[in-house]
């Protein structure tokens, strides 16, 4: 990585505002992998200013960054000063407008187009890294987003090189994020111009949920879940591939893994639960689910498998919630499936418990499939 981005990245890194309550571990966890890299076009992606007339040509092996930043499952996009329809032609005559997802060619302010990008994607303003050769650009974006990590376009050679941007593992999940998110697309875009109730919407996609006792083929995925998903995550802690095996073939714990398909294509693997599964008790430590799928309603079937489960063990049901700041949405699927507060426990969280009287159907609009073990 050459000297000058690794600095740039410290220097970032270290002018994020933290909490007063902040913590070197709390620090720790702003400094996080990016999950979306938003690039300039003129100066940046390629040489020279299109709409000066320009013969603009890639820059020096950009084709391949792109290539290999999409085989990892980083998403990519554009934010560009620029005229729309002769930027994309541009674009489509290098061969690589397939791999920007919500691309923002306009005349708006890049901060803004990011805030577009962000709401599309869904994922975390500070999971986002732009690119652009214009340092009043990269500082109109530091100064409404601090999070977001910016780099000088004539740094672009190191940027697979960057901590931020190489996961630990790459998944099948990982090489396919950019068809899911494609496929996402089109599917929001088909319900906008659909006419009726959403209900009937989602059942013409003929959803297939599947629930299953994890695998170690699963472990990989099971650990990029709980480092990537945080608003339908009920604890905010991660979990490590050994830290996950060992809870393969326990007589005390189960880890559940879901997948989802319809119509459109794969969704993946998109939920996990760590339950621990004593006699009398069972805890669920971790609940997620993606946030690619909050829209369909699925956030309540894993959780309502699960708490059938106990109600046939004759079990009580609770499970461990710690706020984290952005994951009020799982509070919510608790509270709405009949869990409520009880206390907390030495480590902070709140315990949440449900006396299994009323068990949530699953949605009439979807099929699901429990794998036995």
């Amino acid at each position: 990585m050459p000297a000058s981005l690794a600095k740039k990245q410290e220097e970032v890194f270290s002018n994020i505002p933290l909490r007063e309550d902040s913590t070197a571990e709390m620090k720790k966890e702003e400094i996080k992998e990016r999950k979306c890299v938003v690039w300039d076009l003129d100066g940046t992606l390629w040489d020279g200013i299109l709409l000066e007339g320009d013969d603009v040509q890639l820059k020096t092996g950009i084709k391949k960054i792109l290539q290999t930043l999409d085989s990892r499952g980083i998403l990519l996009s554009i934010a560009s000063k620029n005229n729309y329809d002769d930027a994309w032609s541009k674009l489509r005559e290098f061969g690589i407008e397939e791999y920007f997802l919500y691309p923002q060619i306009n005349w708006e302010a890049k901060s803004a187009c990011i805030k577009r990008i962000h709401e599309s994607l869904n994922i975390g303003i500070d999971s986002f890294l732009f690119v652009d050769d214009q340092a009043f650009e990269r500082d109109e974006v530091r100064f409404v987003y601090p999070e977001v990590l910016c780099v000088d376009a004539a740094d672009y050679r190191g940027l697979c090189d960057l901590p931020c941007l190489n996961p630990r593992f790459i998944t099948d999940d990982s090489q396919k994020r950019r068809l899911m998110y494609m496929a996402d697309r089109d599917r929001k875009k088909e319900e906008q111009d659909y006419q009726g109730p959403k209900k009937n919407f989602l059942a013409s996609l003929n959803i297939r949920f599947t629930i299953s006792e994890a695998k170690e083929i699963d472990l990989k995925r099971a650990e990029e879940l709980t480092v990537r998903t945080n608003q339908l995550n009920s604890t905010g802690i991660t979990y490590g591939y050994d830290q996950l095996r060992g809870y393969l073939g326990s007589e005390t714990h189960k880890l559940f893994i879901c997948e989802m398909n319809d119509r459109y294509g794969d969704h993946g693997k998109i939920g996990l639960a760590l339950v621990e599964a004593a006699k009398d008790v069972w805890y669920i430590r971790l609940l997620l689910m993606s946030c690619r799928v909050m829209s369909y309603g699925v956030g309540t079937v894993l959780l309502a498998h699960i708490m059938k489960l106990a109600n046939d063990a004759a079990a009580k049901l609770r499970a461990d919630f710690r706020h984290t700041g952005r994951n009020r949405k799982m509070y919510v699927t608790f509270r709405f499936a009949g869990f409520k507060e009880t206390g907390q426990d030495e480590r902070g969280n709140i315990i949440l418990e449900n006396d299994l009287s009323h068990i949530q159907k699953f949605p009439p609009y979807l099929e699901v499939k429990v794998k036995e073990k």
